[in-house]
């Protein structure tokens, strides 16, 4: 199994190693790992380029502001040889035989293009624990990925082909767009989920993307209405999104009218009503 890895990374260089790191001591060793730097201004391409002088490191936005994170991943994806595609946010880290047990996985069960795995929560430096709400799930998960993003970008490991299928992350989006891109995915795809931690997310640092002042929930929104608009779901799937989105806009909804703002408050009335009036 060929796999190309996918790190993106903006202003990073404190944690980046940490995730190089990681890779390099996988006991399974993908083909390649590749350093997509957003234009950092700490240092980062020189840094790696000193440090890691076998990884593949590109600057594809060099000279312009940041992309931000889609950009960069799929500027990664576009120049990756594998067949498989394994994504690793810079402030992340893999244990060290989280790409055989995957691999292993995905050979025993070979109708899946997809596979995702637990994960380990640190922040500030600290273990929690997640909430159930947060609870991972394998098989036709579309319906159950709805509400929120229960796929880390960092435990996933995926077919190339996919992509040329469903499209690739939509740099349009700031936050959300590996919520976007999952839904893409499980709309037309099962999930392989491994039940087991082998990866470990850390939180609470200052350039954490979910930190994102601007409501998330927003970006969701605007993620199950393009889906929606595309008419590329099943009846069931299109009326789980469209109950989903109709949920999120009358929640949006209350808060604005909460805070006097009558002129997105009308907006997001009217996106309520043509959804409402919406039929498979």
């Amino acid at each position: 199994m060929n796999i190309s890895v996918i790190i993106p990374t903006y202003n990073r260089k404190h944690t980046l190693g940490r995730a190089i790191d990681s890779v390099l001591i996988q006991s399974f060793e993908p083909s390649e790992i590749i350093v997509i730097d957003d234009g950092s201004t700490d240092g980062t391409s020189d840094w790696v380029s000193a440090n890691y002088p076998a990884i593949k490191l590109i600057q594809p936005f060099e000279g312009s502001l940041p992309r931000g994170v889609s950009a960069a991943r799929n500027a990664g994806i576009n120049i990756a040889k594998g067949d498989w595609i394994a994504l690793l946010d810079s402030d992340d880290e893999w244990l060290s035989h989280k790409l055989a047990k995957q691999v292993q996985a995905l050979k025993e069960k070979t109708d899946f293009l997809f596979c995702h795995t637990n994960e380990i929560w640190i922040r500030n430096g600290v273990r929690v624990n997640q909430m159930k709400k947060h609870q991972k799930y394998g098989g036709d998960i579309f319906e159950k990925c709805l509400d929120m993003c229960r796929i880390s970008p960092s435990s996933s490991l995926f077919h190339k082909s996919i992509l040329d299928d469903v499209g690739v992350f939509d740099e349009n989006l700031k936050v959300c767009e590996d919520y976007d891109l999952w839904l893409r995915i499980t709309s037309k795809y099962p999930v392989l989920f491994l039940d087991e931690p082998l990866i470990n997310k850390y939180g609470g640092h200052e350039n954490q993307l979910s930190k994102t002042p601007t409501g998330i929930e927003q970006f969701r929104i605007q993620s199950l209405e393009k889906i929606l608009s595309k008419l590329i779901l099943t009846n069931s799937q299109f009326a789980s999104a469209k109950s989903m989105v109709l949920k999120k806009l009358q929640i949006f909804s209350n808060g604005l009218e909460k805070r006097g703002k009558t002129a997105e408050l009308e907006t997001i009335q009217k996106r309520i009503q043509y959804w409402n009036d919406m039929i498979v």
